[in-house]
């Protein structure tokens, strides 16, 4: 590919795989070596992509960030990444995809909250004879969402509406002035990110929306594991956007110029000091703004 994208449209992957002469599945490992370079590893240096196919036929791209300054837990992994990247564009299921190295068990846990995880397929790419196994195969005794949730409730991936709206009273974390209408546009962009927040587990969802120099808008929803620690927080999420929505995986972080955090007022799990870390940390001029949101679904 000439031009490195995060999202390949299906009529666009169907083409360039028929070109080839290959099959959508095969021409998922010609596509990890060139992704590889837009991994952000400043610590590690080592670049990882995972490269997807959505039950759209669309191909999606992830791969590995990291922050400067900040512990490794701030780290978004790459197959994280993939997975954030189908939320963000609503497909509702990963088919299977190919990764440069192999899922650490941080990731094979992760995938767990898509429906019937075990029955993805993925290719390991640095392997000497790499062919798609199943997700199974990595993750033989898998612990998940159907440890702790109903049968039928809402996975990753899959429609959901939390019913949260703001309250009455509002508060922000820095006295801004709410009339200004960047600020308006983020708090409604991130309010729908936590009505998308799949945060089962703890019942605590959020959501955070960036806004850049040049007027764009990048929203992020928080993402529970139901193994708690592999959870992606609504900062991660929101980064997501805005590096697959930036160009060609070019934007710099300092172009990022006020931002808005949307959590439950009684939620057990506070995305806001961690949040606020990780923004002050990569764009220190980046206002910070957090609005409580209500819960209207009855008990």
């Amino acid at each position: 590919m000439e031009e490195q994208r995060f999202v390949i449209e299906a009529s666009e992957a169907k083409s360039m795989a028929q070109s080839l002469g290959l099959t959508l599945a095969q021409l998922l490992p010609t596509l990890v070596k060139s992704a590889q370079p837009l991994a952000r590893v400043p610590i590690s240096k080592f670049h990882v992509a995972a490269v997807g196919v959505g039950v759209s036929g669309r191909i999606f791209i992830g791969v590995n960030v990291e922050f400067p300054d900040l512990p490794f837990h701030h780290t978004i992994h790459a197959e994280q990444f993939l997975l954030t990247n189908l939320s963000l564009n609503k497909e509702t299921h990963l088919q299977y995809f190919a990764v440069s190295a192999a899922p650490c068990g941080h990731c094979r846990q992760f995938l767990q909250e898509i429906r019937n995880a075990s029955d993805i397929r993925l290719l390991i790419t640095s392997e000497s004879d790499p062919k798609f196994k199943s997700l199974s195969e990595f993750l033989s005794h898998p612990f998940g969402p159907h440890d702790l949730l109903p049968k039928h409730a809402p996975l990753l991936l899959e429609p959901r509406n939390n019913d949260l709206s703001f309250r009455e009273i509002e508060t922000q974390s820095n006295g801004y002035n709410e009339s200004s209408i960047s600020i308006s546009k983020l708090k409604v962009a991130a309010l729908e990110a936590a009505n998308d927040s799949h945060a089962p587990y703890s019942e605590s969802p959020s959501g955070v929306a960036l806004l850049d120099s040049r007027g764009n808008v990048y929203k992020g929803s928080y993402m529970e594991s139901a193994a708690y620690n592999p959870s992606v927080g609504p900062v991660q999420a929101a980064i997501v956007a805005f590096i697959t929505g930036a160009g060609n995986g070019g934007g710099e972080y300092g172009e990022l110029v006020e931002a808005v955090l949307v959590e439950k007022d009684d939620a057990v799990v506070k995305q806001e000091h961690t949040a606020k870390l990780l923004l002050s940390s990569i764009s220190p001029h980046c206002r910070f703004n957090i609005f409580l949101c209500i819960s209207n679904k009855k008990p």
